[in-house]
C-alpha cells in the first residue's frame, strides 16, 4: 500500500496503517534529526515527537507532494522548534555595553565547521556529477535507503550504492584541493 493511502487511512483512525507509516520511516526521521542535533538521546526524542505530530496532523496531508517530503519538512521544522525552545541564543554585550548581540548557541565557537567550510562544501557538492549528487543528496541528506532511491531513479540497489561510494571518494578529493588552494593563499 502507498504512502498516501497510508496516511489517508490512518487520518481516519486506522492504527495498523499509522503503525506502517512509521515502521517505513522511523529510521529516517530519526536519522535526519541526529544530523541535525548530534545529539543521539536528543534525537530519539525528536524523532518520537515527530511521530506524535505526525499521528495528531496527518490529516492535513493532501498528497500534492510526496508523503517523505512532506515528513523530511515536518522533522526539520520539529527540530529547529526544538532549538529554538531550548534556548539557543545566548545574550552578550558589545565591548562598549551596548546593544545586545544575539548568538546562536553552537556557533560562539568559530572553529566549529565555520562558514567557510559550509561554502566549501556546498562548492564540493554542486561539484559532482549529477548522477553523484543525486544519490548523494537522496541517501545522505534526505535519508532514503537504497532500495528507495533504486526505484526512485530507475536502477539498480547495486548501482546507488556505487553511485554513493563514488560520490563520497570525490567529495573528499574536491575537498582536500580546496583545503589545499586555500593553505596555499594563505600563505602568500
Amino acid at each position: 500500500m502507498s504512502d498516501h493511502a497510508l496516511a489517508r487511512l490512518a487520518a481516519e483512525g486506522d492504527m495498523t496503517c499509522f503503525e506502517q507509516l512509521y515502521t517505513r520511516h522511523n529510521r529516517r526521521v530519526y536519522s535526519l534529526c541526529l544530523r541535525m542535533t548530534g545529539n543521539v538521546p536528543e534525537a530519539e526524542d525528536l524523532a518520537q515527537e515527530v511521530f506524535i505530530q505526525l499521528f495528531r496532523k496527518i490529516g492535513s496531508f493532501r498528497g500534492e507532494s510526496a508523503f517523505t517530503t512532506w515528513l523530511h519538512r515536518m522533522t526539520v521544522n520539529q527540530v529547529l522548534m526544538h532549538f529554538r525552545k531550548k534556548g539557543v541564543r545566548l545574550e552578550q554585550t558589545t565591548d562598549d555595553g551596548e546593544t545586545p548581540v544575539q548568538i546562536v548557541k553552537g556557533t560562539e565557537d568559530a572553529r566549529r565547521m565555520p562558514v567557510v567550510d559550509k561554502i566549501a562544501l556546498d562548492n564540493a557538492v554542486a561539484k559532482l556529477p549529477h548522477g553523484y549528487r543525486t544519490v548523494f543528496i537522496l541517501h545522505d541528506v534526505e535519508g532514503h535507503e537504497h532500495e528507495e532511491i533504486a526505484k526512485l531513479l530507475g536502477c539498480s540497489v547495486g548501482t546507488s550504492k556505487s553511485q554513493l561510494h563514488k560520490a563520497r571518494m570525490k567529495l573528499r578529493h574536491l575537498l582536500r584541493v580546496q583545503r589545499f588552494k586555500l593553505r596555499a593563499v594563505g600563505d602568500d
